[in-house]
């Protein structure tokens, strides 16, 4: 077998808000996870979401220690048209998360933002702008 890419792990440090902040964008979290140190979801096509805290890390990587910086890497979620980029991006930043680049017409045909969830990880909200070169 080859192995199949089957899940995106992060980590936190504050799994509660983290889980708020995902909730918000509407995945299905059970309510009683926020105080685990381990919580995965399966997302429509399969793919796996997981948050471990800290101290789950390091109960088997005593070593670990949060990257610094920006993020190398981020989650994007497809959203119905512009205005929901607009909507989601309104909602995120009003309950106190952090928005990095307001909402914009990228040149490549969408409307794009970026936010933080808490623990700085970059998740994209993006939706197309209609029809472009090469697209249906």
């Amino acid at each position: 077998m080859t192995p199949r890419f089957d899940l995106i792990g992060t980590a936190v440090n504050d799994m509660a808000r983290t889980l708020e902040f995902y909730r918000r964008l509407g995945l299905d979290i059970p309510a009683g996870a926020d105080h685990e140190d381990h919580v995965e979801v399966t997302l429509p096509g399969g793919l796996r979401l997981a948050w471990d805290t800290v101290t789950m890390l390091r109960s088997f990587h005593p070593e670990w220690t949060p990257p610094s910086g920006s993020p190398r890497a981020s989650l994007a979620f497809l959203c119905a048209d512009p205005a929901e980029v607009d909507r989601y991006w309104t909602m995120l930043t009003e309950a106190g998360f952090h928005g990095e680049v307001a909402p914009w017409d990228a040149v490549w045909g969408q409307r794009y933002a970026i936010l933080h969830d808490p623990d700085g990880n970059g998740v994209d909200l993006f939706a197309p702008l209609g029809t472009t070169p090469g697209r249906s």
